[in-house]
């Protein structure tokens, strides 16, 4: 922020898995207002009660309420959505995005869903023509994955094939939001790009078996199982090195009984 002052960021799900993690990573900014907003107050009062650099406000804050009266009593610079999940925002997707726009606010989220992912485009001309910006998938599927993709890429001549796997520590938190979407789209079709054609495969019931050898160890991990997911890297990458033949992306939770608890 410009001359010292506070730059207010409302994290929506600011209790959350995802929303309380980021939360916690920027309490050590002094010059951070915090809010902390969702349906549980109480939830929110009990997460800002830990000690922060940063200014921590509680703050009841409905998703399906009045938007734009609520943004303009909170009047923050910055709106992060991280609830979810955006796989079932139904009829209006983009409402909170809409109304940050209108009252001049910057927003990003970290929605993994497709077509939503996708789908918010449509409103980047209404963004800069009010000097805002609107983030979506500042997750990591597709923002970490394609900035890896991208690093990796940097030194060759071409690219043919894109294989991504997502290998969460077995002690990794999984929101309730997360374990939704996932469920929801376990056994459904996903297009994906195979030997430069668009080809059906199944989310979960498509997998890949990979033994990851870590940099400097000696010895390899145990093979891992990676189940097919859908996420907008399967589309967005093929937009980015339109020379690539095959995407593919998945997940591989530990222990592998995760992967059939979902079927």
């Amino acid at each position: 922020p410009m001359g010292g002052s506070a730059y207010t960021v409302l994290i929506i799900g600011g209790y959350g898995t995802f929303g309380g993690r980021l939360a916690t990573l920027l309490a050590d900014e002094p010059r951070l207002n915090l809010i902390v907003g969702g349906r549980s107050l109480a939830k929110a009062e009990d997460f800002c009660q830990r000690p922060s650099a940063a200014s921590l406000v509680p703050q009841h804050f409905d998703r399906e309420g009045d938007l734009v009266r609520q943004f303009e009593a909170l009047q923050p610079n910055l709106v992060v959505d991280a609830t979810g999940p955006f796989q079932t925002y139904g009829d209006d997707p983009y409402r909170v995005v809409r109304a940050a726009i209108a009252c001049g606010i910057d927003y990003l989220d970290l929605a993994d869903g497709t077509e939503y992912v996708l789908g918010i485009g449509e409103l980047d001309g209404h963004a800069k023509s009010a000097g805002r910006f609107a983030l979506s998938g500042t997750s990591t599927c597709p923002a970490l994955t394609a900035a890896v993709v991208r690093e990796l890429a940097s030194d060759l001549t071409s690219m043919d094939r894109i294989t991504i796997g997502i290998a969460p520590a077995p002690t990794a938190s999984l929101g309730l939001s997360v374990i939704q979407a996932i469920a929801s789209r376990v056994g459904q079709p996903v297009a994906i790009l195979e030997n430069g054609e668009n080809r059906c495969r199944y989310a979960s019931l498509d997998t890949l078996r990979y033994q990851i050898t870590l940099s400097g160890k000696d010895a390899p991990l145990s093979p891992r199982l990676f189940s097919l997911v859908d996420v907008p890297d399967l589309k967005l990458l093929p937009r980015l090195w339109p020379g690539v033949k095959s995407v593919w992306l998945g997940a591989g939770p530990v222990p592998e009984v995760g992967h059939w608890a979902l079927l």
